[in-house]
């Protein structure tokens, strides 16, 4: 397996096994090229004058294009260089992807950021300018949010205030103050919330794409039980289906790889979102 792989599967693990605690750095550890995929550089702009760094990576030639860009909403550690893997993962599936940093992290604008706070407000506001750009500059094409650990907070949030064609959740964080309590107990860790987090839990009723779940029936981090709640909870006309895989958290992509990295887990993406078509 080449070096630059390696790293990027110490990253992974790294990420799914530390303590909560917001982590942005400021050098990526690469770019899709290292990888082998084809991308553009973007710079986006929010409403409120921030500038966020991105890369729009395309799919890999020869896949089963999915027409569908999917906006990758990353955790709370490092930058958008250290989801390289997921994003090859999802090209090679035939999805296009967009990285882009949250204010704060990598090259994006400097942001003052509260490393024990779980997110900020403002990171959903940059999720919501990714998604808008990716809209408008492919209005023939699907878009959706694949949100990671902290990154499913944001992803919900934007997909009950704006339109999506999917959602996909890995490691869904639904219950904050019962995340909060558990590194309190098991880390003495304080960490805190914003004053909008009070309203969070009217945001699952509100997402109307349709949504799937991968969660680790081993994620003490992230239970199994947040995701079986808002799948179990859905509507008749909320579209939700539960992927539930033995492992920890974020280990899904993982351990549903079978010849290439992630291949049974993009693949299982691939079926929710057919089935899921008007």
């Amino acid at each position: 397996m080449p070096l630059f792989r390696v790293l990027c599967l110490f990253v992974l693990l790294l990420v799914a096994t530390r303590s909560w605690a917001s982590k942005p750095l400021p050098e990526w550890i690469a770019t899709p090229d290292a990888m082998g995929l084809a991308y553009h550089s973007l710079t986006l702009r929010t409403p409120d004058h921030t500038t966020l760094a991105a890369w729009l990576v395309a799919p890999t030639p020869g896949s089963v294009a999915q027409h569908t860009t999917l906006v990758l909403a990353g955790n709370d550690y490092g930058n958008m260089s250290y989801q390289l893997y997921q994003a090859s993962a999802l090209a090679q599936a035939g999805y296009q992807v967009l990285l882009f940093d949250y204010r704060g992290f990598g090259h994006s604008s400097a942001f003052a950021i509260d490393r024990n706070q779980l997110y900020y407000p403002e990171f959903v506001t940059d999720l919501r300018t990714a998604v808008r750009v990716m809209r408008k500059h492919f209005p023939r094409e699907r878009v959706g949010i694949i949100g990671y650990s902290m990154g499913t907070i944001l992803g919900s949030m934007v997909a009950a205030t704006t339109r999506l064609d999917c959602l996909i959740t890995d490691s869904y964080l639904g219950n904050l103050s019962a995340l909060v309590a558990h590194q309190l107990a098991t880390t003495q860790r304080v960490i805190t919330l914003p004053p909008a987090a009070a309203q969070y839990t009217r945001v699952a009723p509100r997402v109307h794409c349709p949504w799937l779940l991968i969660a680790g029936s081993q994620d003490t981090q992230a239970p199994l039980a947040d995701s079986m709640a808002v799948a179990q909870a859905a509507h008749p006309r909320q579209h939700r289906q539960l992927l539930t895989v033995a492992c920890g958290h974020l280990g899904a992509m993982e351990k549903l790889t079978e010849q290439e990295y992630g291949d049974a887990y993009t693949r299982a993406i691939t079926q929710f979102l057919l089935a899921a078509r008007p």
